[in-house]
C-alpha cells in the first residue's frame, strides 16, 4: 500500500535507480546519513524543510505519478508539483464551468456543502454533549442558522451563514477541550496553541482534498461555495469544509484531551504560535492513523477509509455535474 511521506529536515532529494534518496543536512550544511524510499511505496510527499532537487528528479516523480506539496517555515501551504493531468475530461470541465456560471446550479451544490459541514460540526458537539459537556446552547444556535440555508438566494448570503455557524462552533470547541482553549479564531498569525493546531490541520486537510481531486476528472480551480481565485485551488476548499470537523477537529480533540500534545510542544516566536517539529510529527502520526481508519459505508456496504471518503465525495460531484445523480454531502452518523 502506498504511503504519504513527510520530510521535515532540509536536504537533497535525488533519484537512485528506482528509489528516492533523501540526504538531510544539519544546521551547518553538513550532510547526514541518507534515507532511501522505494518509489513504488510513495503516494505523495509533504515538504516542510528546504529541498534541493533538479529537473531530472521531478521528471522521475512525474512519471511515477508522485505529487509533492510544499509548506513554508510558518506551515503555510505554498504550492504543489503535480504529474501531468491524465484524467481530466473536456465534457466534465464544460459542465463544471456551466454550474459555476449559473447562480441556480451553483446554489444547488453550495447549499448541500454547507449543510454537510454544519451537520458534521453538530455530530462533534452532540458527541461531547452526551458525555456531559455544555454544548447545548451552541447546538441550538447552529440548528437555527441551518434552517436559513435553503432560503438563501446568493452565494455571499450562504458564506455569511457558514461564517456564523463556524463562529458558533468555535465557541463550542472551548467546552470540549480540557486544558488549552481556543478563545476565538485567530489565523494570521494564530495567537494560541489551539488556533495553531486548527490552522495546521486545516491546511493539511485542504491539501489531501486537492490530492484526491487530482485523481478524478474535476478541475480543482472551479468551485461552487468559495470564489475561484488565481492563486488557489478553490474546489479543495469546498470539499474540505465537509471533512475538517471529522478529520482535523477530532484529531485535535483527541490529542489535546489525552495530553499527547501540550503547551511545550509549541514555539512562541514573533507573535506567532507554531508547532515544534516533535509536535508536528505527533499530529501527523494521528492524522495518518485517522485517514487510514475505516468505516462501514452505508451505500457501498463495505469498509472504506476516511481518505477514500474524500475521493467518493469528488465522484458524487462528478455525477451531479453530468446529471446522473443529485449531489448529497457526506454526513457522519456516529
Amino acid at each position: 500500500m502506498k504511503k504519504t511521506y513527510y520530510l521535515f529536515n532540509p536536504g537533497r532529494l535525488s533519484r537512485k535507480d528506482n528509489t528516492l534518496k533523501f540526504t538531510p543536512v544539519d544546521d551547518n550544511g553538513k550532510e547526514l546519513m541518507p534515507k532511501y524510499i522505494p518509489v513504488e511505496n510513495v503516494s505523495d510527499l509533504y515538504l516542510y524543510g528546504s529541498l534541493d532537487a533538479n529537473s531530472a528528479l521531478y521528471n522521475f516523480l512525474g512519471k511515477s505519478r508522485i505529487n509533492v506539496h510544499f509548506f513554508d517555515y510558518y506551515e503555510h501551504y505554498t504550492g504543489s508539483f503535480y504529474a501531468k493531468e491524465y484524467l481530466q475530461a473536456g465534457k466534465l470541465q464544460v459542465e463544471q464551468t456551466r454550474h459555476y456560471l449559473s447562480n441556480k446550479k451553483r446554489l444547488e451544490i453550495a447549499r448541500p456543502l454547507i449543510k454537510g459541514a454544519a451537520h458534521n460540526m453538530l455530530r462533534n458537539l452532540k458527541y461531547y454533549q452526551n458525555r456531559g459537556k455544555n454544548t447545548t446552547p451552541t447546538i441550538d444556535t447552529i440548528e437555527q442558522w441551518i434552517s436559513d440555508i435553503d432560503q438563501s438566494q446568493a452565494i455571499d448570503q450562504l458564506m455569511g451563514i457558514e461564517g456564523n455557524i463556524r463562529q458558533c462552533y468555535y465557541i463550542g470547541i472551548d467546552e470540549i477541550l480540557k486544558d488549552l482553549k481556543m478563545e476565538g479564531r485567530s489565523k494570521q498569525p494564530p495567537k494560541n496553541e489551539v488556533n495553531s493546531l486548527i490552522s495546521f490541520g486545516n491546511m493539511i486537510c485542504y491539501t489531501i482534498c486537492l490530492d484526491q481531486i487530482y485523481h478524478t476528472q474535476l478541475n480543482p480551480t472551479i468551485s461552487f461555495l468559495h470564489e475561484p481565485g488565481a492563486r488557489r485551488f478553490s474546489l479543495a476548499l469546498d470539499i474540505a469544509e465537509i471533512f475538517k470537523p471529522l478529520l482535523v477537529d477530532r484529531v485535535i480533540f483527541s490529542l489535546l484531551n489525552k495530553q499527547q500534545l501540550k503547551a511545550d510542544d509549541f514555539h512562541d516566536g514573533t507573535g506567532r504560535i507554531t508547532l515544534k517539529e516533535k509536535g508536528k510529527k505527533v499530529f501527523l502520526k494521528a492524522w495518518e492513523d485517522r485517514l487510514n481508519q475505516t468505516i462501514k459505508h452505508r451505500s457501498l456496504g463495505r469498509h472504506v477509509s476516511y481518505k477514500h471518503l474524500i475521493k467518493l465525495e469528488c465522484y458524487k460531484l462528478c455525477n451531479h455535474l453530468i446529471g446522473a445523480k443529485e449531489y448529497q454531502p457526506f454526513k457522519a452518523w456516529w
